[in-house]
């Protein structure tokens, strides 16, 4: 049987936790954009692993993670209270670029398309 259970927990945590950042007055959290990437929640609900991604790059992404290491109980004690959870899961945060990955491949691919829409193409030559 599938647990679809653990699945929302893991889309509620990540909606709770970008909430309960931008109301945290860390400045290494402000640091250009934080954001929650992914957040995997085990069965039981007793352990999230929360992923933190940062456009400005992995360096950015590790200070947020140790900035939020440090408030890892006031996170924890805030996800409970926000959910309504008897017990909070323990959280651990890991820094990951795939916000800067994907803003590289967004650039590659319009670099791409607009190098295409210079070039004539092959038909317009063969006409004139």
């Amino acid at each position: 049987m599938a647990n679809y259970r653990a699945d929302r927990m893991s889309e509620d945590i990540q909606r709770e936790l970008s909430a309960i950042l931008r109301e945290m007055k860390d400045p290494r959290l402000h640091n250009g954009i934080i954001s929650i990437v992914r957040c995997e929640t085990a069965h039981d609900l007793s352990f999230s692993k929360v992923y933190i991604s940062s456009m400005n790059g992995l360096d950015t992404a590790k200070e947020a993670v140790k900035a939020l290491k440090n408030a890892q109980g006031f996170i924890r004690r805030e996800l409970g209270t926000r959910l309504k959870l008897r017990f909070a899961p323990a959280l651990a945060f890991e820094a990951t670029d795939s916000i800067e990955y994907s803003a590289n491949i967004s650039r590659i691919l319009n670099d791409i398309v607009y190098t295409q829409t210079e070039q004539p193409s092959d038909e317009e030559d063969n006409n004139e």
